[in-house]
């Protein structure tokens, strides 16, 4: 059995986007529902209770995701909203294999973009939207790590 490739999951639900935090906590940290439950200071009744409605609070929506490790109820409030959320670089430095993958994934991403302006009938749509969402991201990436650079965070 292979696995999961975490990083390009996206939740079409809030119930499937609790349920694949909940997953990922299970295969990367090996944490139960009772230990999640636990970190979060619930009951699992309470937590199993809201995986199945998807009805959490929202205050606790950010303790479900620290104990799970992941933020995908987060990511999908924001992409239910209209929003696309980029995480913040770290500021580590980039390869050259970095950079390419930038120049690909446009090229990529306007590949399919031509494709659905001449033939929408005929086009990947899936595919044009996740092409480009990919694209943004990178670029978004790159554009604060440049910011970074600029105006450099201080430590006190």
């Amino acid at each position: 059995m292979s696995r999961r490739n975490w990083k390009h999951l996206r939740a079409n639900s809030l119930v499937h986007a609790m349920r694949l935090c909940k997953e990922f906590a299970q295969e990367r940290w090996n944490l139960s529902v009772e230990r999640i439950a636990d970190r979060m200071g619930v009951t699992h009744d309470s937590l199993y209770k809201w995986l199945g409605t998807g009805r959490m609070p929202a205050i606790l929506v950010p303790a479900y995701e620290l104990a799970c490790g992941c933020h995908y109820v987060t990511d999908w409030y924001a992409a239910a909203a209209g929003r696309l959320v980029v995480p913040m670089p770290t500021g580590r430095a980039v390869g050259e294999a970095e950079l390419l993958a930038v120049n690909s994934g446009c090229a990529a991403a306007l590949a399919l973009l031509t494709t659905f302006y001449a033939d929408p009938a005929q086009a990947d749509t899936a595919a044009t939207l996740e092409a480009l969402r990919a694209h943004l991201e990178q670029v978004a990436f790159h554009h604060h790590n440049v910011a970074r650079c600029v105006a450099p965070d201080l430590e006190f």
